[in-house]
């Protein structure tokens, strides 16, 4: 098929190459002039704007926007709609709050525009094994994309998973479970750091990997970062969060649905970042105050 792709990043990059290895005709466009020359050496046909970008494709279009989510993703996708007509399809394949789908499709909507949204996982290996694709939309309309999801993908790597909106909340529930998988991973390492039998953690993830309940793909990372750093010196505990981890949350509160394991997992991601925590400071105040314990200055 034909499609026009804004973002040229890490996964938008490695996107258009996968899809122009299975012949897609993808018009791109992207702030930087030097990622736009890397696509079109992978065949892909530049665009110097969103309105070049939009006169290059057939009629009826399909815009695929890769920008990170939040503002970015909001301008782009306003922008490129003041650009398209009546059946033009727009596919937001960041991570987007699901609720932002649902308003955009009702004011994209106005203007006979579609839009379909496709929650991406795969990350930086995508281009290697592919991409799990958890895609919202009316269902004819996902049909038309369905040829580059098919690309995208590995085999039964992405299904239509109900309506707008739907594909970026499985995405949100995907990533919450993420957190908590690595959460669970990241205490049972420590753990066997702090062993008196001097474990090979590197061994022992690569074990885990051949029959055991705890094998994943994530174990498998972990296992190819203790080879080449046992101890992990070389990294700082900072880790960040990209959002759908405290969408989440928000989702179980509102839906009275205890989620304690992801909640854990996103706090102790807050606590990676401070410096010095006022409340562990709090904690030896008081407990010096009622009980004369040693406090360190």
């Amino acid at each position: 098929m034909e499609l026009g792709f804004i973002g040229l990043g890490k996964m938008g990059m490695n996107m258009v190459t996968r899809l122009r290895r299975d012949q897609h005709r993808v018009v791109v466009y992207d702030r930087s002039n030097e990622l736009i020359k890397q696509a079109e050496s992978q065949g892909c046909v530049g665009s110097s704007s969103l309105p070049d970008l939009v006169g290059k494709l057939s009629i009826p279009r399909v815009v695929w926007v890769m920008v990170p989510s939040g503002a970015p993703t909001e301008e782009t996708i306003k922008a490129v709609a003041d650009h398209l007509q009546s059946g033009d399809i727009i596919v937001d394949g960041g991570n987007t709050r699901f609720h932002d789908d649902v308003r955009r499709a009702a004011e994209l909507k106005k203007k006979g525009i579609h839009y379909v949204d496709a929650g991406t996982s795969g990350g930086i290996w995508g281009l290697k094994v592919g991409y799990c694709l958890m895609v919202g939309g009316d269902e004819a309309v996902v049909k038309r994309v369905e040829p580059a999801f098919q690309t995208l993908a590995p085999e039964n790597g992405w299904a239509h998973v109900g309506a707008v909106g739907a594909g970026h909340y499985v995405k949100m529930v995907h990533n919450g479970i993420e957190y908590s998988m690595m959460q669970g991973y990241a205490e049972g390492f420590e753990l066997m750091s702090k062993s008196e039998y001097k474990l090979d953690l590197a061994r022992i993830a690569d074990l885990w990997m051949h029959g055991s309940v705890v094998r994943s793909w994530l174990l498998e990372l972990a296992a190819s970062a203790l080879k080449e750093d046992q101890k992990l010196e070389n990294l700082k505990g900072y880790v960040q969060d990209s959002g759908e981890g405290r969408w989440m949350i928000a989702d179980a509160i509102e839906k009275d649905v205890p989620v304690p394991t992801l909640t854990t997992a996103l706090f102790t991601r807050f606590r990676s970042r401070q410096e010095e925590s006022f409340a562990e400071k709090m904690l030896a105040a008081l407990r010096n105050a009622f009980g004369g314990h040693a406090v360190r200055r």
